[in-house]
Order: C-alpha cells, then sequence, then structure tokens
C-alpha cells in the first residue's frame, strides 16, 4: 500500500509538473509570426505593440493593419483570440477572434460597430503555396448593430452581418455567402435640394432592405463564380449581378501583390504607375470571361419614376413610357449592333408595359480569353456583343 500510494503522489505531482511547464503554455509571438506568414499571401501585414497569453486565450494589444497599397495602417486596437489550440502541426487553431468596438468620430460624423468577430479560424504551421494551407481560413465572420450618425441624427444603420465559407471536397476550393441584414437609410437629411425635391415626390424618406452574396472559388482553375450579389429594398426592387470568369489563381493574387509593391518601392511614381499598369496588362491576360448578367426586378418604383419624370414634362407616367419607348430605338441606332438593337427596344417595350423584370446576360458559348475582349473593344467595339454573346430580356421568370 505504501508503494502504491507513493505511485500515485509521484504521477500527481508529474502531472501537475507538467501542466505548469512553460512548455504547454502558447507562444503568442509564434502565433502571430505564423498569422502574418498566412495574411502574405493576401498582401497584408498585423502588428501589435504586445502579445500576451493567458490560458488558451491570445490577446493583441494596439494592434494594426498593413494593406499592400495602402498608404496608412489601419488600427484595429485590442484583438482577443479566444479557445486558442495548438494544431499539433506546428500551426493553430482559434475559436474566437474578437474586435473592439468601433465609435469614431470625425467632424460631424459618428460610426460604430458592435460585437465584430470571427469564428473558427484555421492558421497553418507551414505555408503551402497553391493549396488552401497558404490562406488564413475561417469559418464565419460576424458583426453586430452599425450605426452612422450625422449631427446628432441617425442617417443610416445595419442590424447585423455574417459571412461563411466552406471548404469543397478535397480542398478542391472554397464556397462563400454574405447577408448584411436590415439596411436603413434616412433620406431626409440629403442636403441637395434638388435631390431632396426628388425623394420626397417619389414619397421615399427611408430606404430599407438587404445586401446578399453568395458563390464559388475553385482553387486549380481559379474560377471565380459570384452567383449572387443582390440589392434588394422595400418599395424599390431588387437588383442582382452575377459574375463567372476563370484564372483568377493564387499564382495570379501573387503576381498582383508582387506588381504593386515594385510600385511602391519605386521613388517615380509617373514611372511606377506606368510599370504597374503594364504589369496588369500582362496579368489580365491569364484571366478568361465565362458569364455575366445583371438583372432588375421591379417592386413599384418603376411606376413612380415615370409618374416624377413625366410630372417634370406636364404628362402622365402612361404618356411618358410612351415617349420612351420611340426615344429607345432613335438612341440605339448609334450603336451599330442591329441585332442587340432590336433585343433592347423589345425588352424595354415590354417591361415599361408591365414593370416586372429586365435582364441584361452575356454567355459566349464558349469561354473567352480577355485579351480577345480587349481586341474586339479597340478594333472592332460593335462586335463585343456577339464575342460576349449579350442577350436582353423582359418579364422573364428568374
Amino acid at each position: 500500500m505504501m508503494r502504491t500510494s507513493h505511485f500515485r503522489t509521484l504521477l500527481a505531482g508529474a502531472a501537475l509538473a507538467s501542466l505548469a511547464s512553460p512548455a504547454f503554455a502558447l507562444d503568442g509571438a509564434d502565433l502571430l509570426a505564423k498569422l502574418n506568414a498566412t495574411y502574405a499571401t493576401s498582401g497584408v501585414t498585423i502588428s501589435s505593440s504586445n502579445v500576451a497569453t493567458d490560458g488558451s486565450t491570445v490577446t493583441l494589444e494596439n494592434a494594426e493593419l498593413k494593406a499592400t497599397g495602402a498608404e496608412a495602417p489601419v488600427k484595429l486596437g485590442t484583438i482577443t483570440m479566444d479557445g486558442v489550440e495548438e494544431d499539433g502541426e506546428g500551426g493553430y487553431t482559434v475559436e474566437t477572434v474578437s474586435f473592439q468596438d468601433i465609435n469614431v468620430t470625425e467632424a460631424d460624423a459618428t460610426v460604430s460597430a458592435k460585437d465584430i468577430a470571427i469564428n473558427g479560424v484555421i492558421i497553418p504551421g507551414t505555408v503551402v503555396p497553391g493549396t488552401l494551407e497558404s490562406l488564413l481560413m475561417y469559418e464565419s465572420a460576424t458583426a453586430g448593430p452599425v450605426s452612422v450618425t450625422s449631427k446628432g441624427k441617425e442617417v443610416f444603420s445595419m442590424s447585423g452581418m455574417e459571412a461563411n465559407i466552406t471548404r469543397m471536397d478535397g480542398d478542391a476550393g472554397l464556397e462563400f455567402d454574405a447577408t448584411l441584414s436590415d439596411l436603413k437609410a434616412d433620406l431626409t437629411s440629403v442636403e441637395d435640394p434638388k435631390a431632396k425635391d426628388t425623394l420626397a415626390k417619389l414619397n421615399m424618406q427611408t430606404l430599407e432592405g438587404k445586401v446578399t452574396m453568395s458563390g464559388s472559388w475553385e482553387l486549380a482553375s481559379g474560377k471565380l463564380a459570384v452567383d449572387e450579389y443582390a440589392f434588394d429594398f422595400k418599395d424599390v426592387g431588387r437588383l442582382n449581378l452575377a459574375l463567372e470568369f476563370s484564372g483568377y489563381t493564387l499564382d495570379f493574387l501573387k503576381g498582383m501583390q508582387e506588381a504593386i509593391k515594385a510600385a511602391e518601392a519605386n521613388p517615380n511614381k509617373e514611372e511606377a504607375n506606368a510599370a504597374m499598369g503594364m504589369s496588369m496588362m500582362g496579368l489580365v491576360q491569364q484571366l478568361t470571361f465565362n458569364s455575366a448578367s445583371i438583372s432588375f426586378e421591379d417592386a413599384s418604383i418603376t411606376r413612380k419614376l415615370l409618374d416624377y419624370a413625366g410630372g417634370e414634362q406636364g404628362v402622365s407616367g402612361d404618356q411618358m413610357a410612351q415617349s420612351l419607348k420611340g426615344l429607345v430605338p432613335i438612341m440605339l441606332a448609334q450603336l451599330n449592333m442591329p441585332e442587340l438593337q432590336n433585343q433592347i427596344a423589345a425588352a424595354v417595350n415590354t417591361y415599361l408595359d408591365d414593370p416586372k423584370s429586365i435582364t441584361i446576360s452575356a454567355e459566349p458559348k464558349e469561354p473567352v480569353p480577355f485579351p480577345m475582349i480587349m481586341g474586339a473593344a479597340m478594333g472592332a467595339p460593335n462586335t463585343i456583343p456577339q464575342v460576349l454573346g449579350v442577350t436582353v430580356t423582359a418579364n422573364d421568370e428568374m
């Protein structure tokens, strides 16, 4: 029994000693160094006047963010990382990264934002070029209420923001989405007399809505697809932009950053800008256009605009619509694109008769390299609609 008790005491002592040993404490400086090694892919550097660790919490004091091309760093204040753990491969995982609330006043305007955080952060131990291990990954980013006041009156607010990132199978790429919720703008604060009068006649004292976005990015091909980038506002309508192109690889991003850094290092700014322009032209050669579209779904704003424009001309909204139908073909005749001109005129007529939706799409039969688009723009601009497969439709189901 004596030996057993002594053995247990030794085990307990060893356990306590190991827990208290500095060898098992988090190395905040190493975490920050690896964070910056990963951020280098994005051309961003984070600095801190002091890195403090307390258990599984790492705090960056007086943190600043410097982006490539930016004239001055952005002051972030105190950044708190909770639930920090080593991943066994030299990297770290962080449950939550919390930022200081923002409350900045300049002149008569004040901007405030609360509850800013990033969740599920992964900081790789070794940056592996061409893979997701070269990027700072996270699961979600959130922000609470945002408010902008001018002369003591709130002119803009947002209840919150959320963005999510998901890895594709086999780390082939990323899927992402974001939402800005409950956006509100006070339009009565507009000071320009003409704009104020126009808004009053349109009966638009406030603007309320949301912004949503979703898409994906494939690592190997560099295919970036923004499936939805929508601005949806009450009593106005929903404007949605979509775009897909390829060649936006990590090598492409690296080339952009190197061009910007080279320009920053050149004291001759005129020469630097010219060199960066040439570099960018070379990089654009790597991109390929796949598709794009812009669509608008009306929520009563079209009729209001027609009534307003008609009132300014002394006619009714319906009469204004008929007048526009006659003007559109005349204006389009200068384009020298007969097929597209007819499509636009037909779509405008349909939309003005019954405002529901209108869509402009560009979907070529095969992906088009950007150099081909640039060549068409310089040599024969009237061929661009054929090159890109442009179509215009109205009141179609979307």
